[in-house]
């Protein structure tokens, strides 16, 4: 399941003030960390999202792979993304030697680039670390053209539909390219829901961004400018997808819950007697599952549910499913940089991927992953999640994305609020104005 962000306050200020403070008290800052053993075998740590266990188990494979060389201890970040990356950014502008490898969200992987956080890959090594890596997932780990962080494990959204709902409204999304205008008129016909995250968090942001992107368009037009980047939602794309938003929530569609629904949410509508199509990440197949096994849904339901790629918004242009998933940074004040870049072959390696995407349910980054017998067999949507990672949109890619994120969700927020007329242009002016430093969030 993807980690949620939390909207925080005024984020870019945080970082300005955990550099400050970080100068202020020098390398005296009590960091819990692990790192040389009274000379012997060279311990490295590595900060990691919160899973089931999976990354640690790769630590443990990798250090045995060894030989000797180096030993890699897991250090377990907060669960919000938002409060892993303010951990990081404390240590990190402290320049804390002690952080050797991080897994990072890909939408802070421009900001940590940017501030000078990560070691950069060399052509050769990004060679290495990009053969066979499905194309979006390459595109979150660049910034200005670099390789800058290991592509670990991608993630993407899926359309998920009961079958029998679809069949009742006359679709069928596993072979048409349906619009979002399609499925809420099935979800209409039929008196079901679609199921989105609505809430004022990332996982909405990740929403919009789809549905602009799906309508040929972009909320930054020039990401990499920073404070200077110019937002771009109040163009036929942001109006066509806060047009998408507001059918949603005017139809009769949208759970009741939209404006506070997370991913979760979601999942608990779309699996009620009146659900019947769903925006989510492939986590809930395999949820769905394990919810038949404890007893608490009932098979019927599991065999009921089908999936596609997201909709379109435009007819004639092709979706643009959301992208997601963790990427591996070596930290660049680590004392083990070289041994950090050994170790993260392995952690990245095809087999060591595999082994994640099974324990974990978190797709691959690599390609022939998803040729597998093994993967195929667990996660029969496969060839669609590959597909969907190969042709996802990132987020904007800047290094001020805290700010542009946030200024986004809030004028967006609530659902039924949004006005294809007028919110793109408050989202736009927010976005400059919180740029710029004219007004805080």
């Amino acid at each position: 399941m993807p980690v949620r962000h939390i909207p925080g306050g005024r984020r870019m200020s945080r970082l300005r003030r955990a550099v400050a403070t970080a100068a202020a008290l020098g390398t005296g800052l009590a960091l819990a960390a692990c790192g040389d053993s009274g000379g012997g075998v060279p311990t490295m740590t590595w900060y990691t999202n919160p899973d089931n266990g999976g990354q640690e188990a790769l630590a443990k494979k990798c250090t045995e792979a060894a030989n000797g060389d180096y030993k890699i201890s897991v250090a377990v970040l907060p669960t919000d993304a938002t409060s892993q990356r303010e951990q990081l950014v404390r240590r990190l502008a402290a320049k804390d030697s002690s952080i050797d490898l991080m897994s990072l969200d890909p939408v802070f992987v421009p900001e940590f680039a940017e501030a000078g956080f990560l070691r950069p890959f060399s052509s050769a090594e990004a060679a290495k670390f990009t053969d066979d890596v499905l194309e979006g997932s390459v595109k979150s780990a660049m910034w200005k053209d670099k390789l800058v962080a290991a592509p670990f494990w991608a993630n993407t959204q899926l359309l998920w539909y009961r079958k029998s709902v679809a069949e009742k409204a006359g679709v069928d999304p596993s072979t048409q390219d349906l619009t979002w205008d399609q499925i809420i008129d099935a979800a209409k016909q039929t008196d079901t829901t679609v199921e989105v995250t609505g809430g004022r968090y990332e996982g909405y942001m990740v929403l919009i961004n789809s549905l602009v992107a799906s309508a040929g368009g972009e909320i930054l037009k020039d990401p990499e400018a920073g404070k200077d980047a110019t937002p771009d939602l109040d163009s036929a794309a942001g109006k066509q997808a806060a047009e998408v938003i507001r059918k949603l929530t005017h139809d009769g569609v949208a759970d009741p819950q939209i404006s506070t629904a997370l991913e979760e949410t979601a999942r608990a509508g779309f699996q009620a007697d009146n659900g019947g199509f769903m925006i989510n990440w492939p986590y809930v197949y395999g949820a769905a599952l394990a919810a038949v096994d404890d007893g608490s849904l009932d098979k019927s339901v599991v065999d009921d549910i089908g999936w596609a790629r997201v909709p379109r918004v435009d007819a004639d242009l092709a979706s643009a499913p959301a992208l997601g998933g963790i990427n591996l940074g070596i930290g660049a004040f680590s004392k083990h940089t070289d041994l950090a870049l050994k170790a993260a072959e392995c952690i990245t390696a095809e087999d060591s991927q595999k082994e994640y995407m099974l324990s974990e349910g978190n797709p691959a980054a690599k390609s022939a992953v998803f040729d597998d017998p093994e993967i195929r067999d667990k996660f029969p949507m496969a060839d669609l999640i590959r597909t969907s990672i190969d042709g996802a949109t990132p987020r904007p890619q800047s290094s001020y994305y805290p700010d542009v994120s946030e200024a986004t969700v809030r004028e967006f927020h609530p659902p039924s609020s949004v006005n294809p007329n007028s919110t793109p242009e408050k989202a736009d002016s927010l976005i400059v104005n919180v740029l710029q430093g004219k007004q805080l969030l």
